[in-house]
């Protein structure tokens, strides 16, 4: 799967804060993970799978 359903990230939160999450995307545009800007993590997409866990976010830099 390359693309995620938008009507699917519409409906993904935050699991710490439930606050909305934006789209990151790599250099060819394609899904990499969904960020939570509240909390400055960013949210893996393995495999065209969000992975919304605390332990596999990572931490955003300043400038993202």
């Amino acid at each position: 799967m390359s693309s995620l359903d938008h009507r699917l990230i519409d409906l993904l939160v935050c699991p710490l804060c439930k606050s909305g999450l934006r789209m990151l995307r790599d250099g060819d545009g394609r899904p990499r993970a969904l960020a939570c800007v509240a909390d400055r993590l960013a949210f893996p997409i393995r495999d065209g799978i969000p992975v919304m866990l605390e332990s596999e976010a990572r931490a955003l830099p300043v400038e993202d």
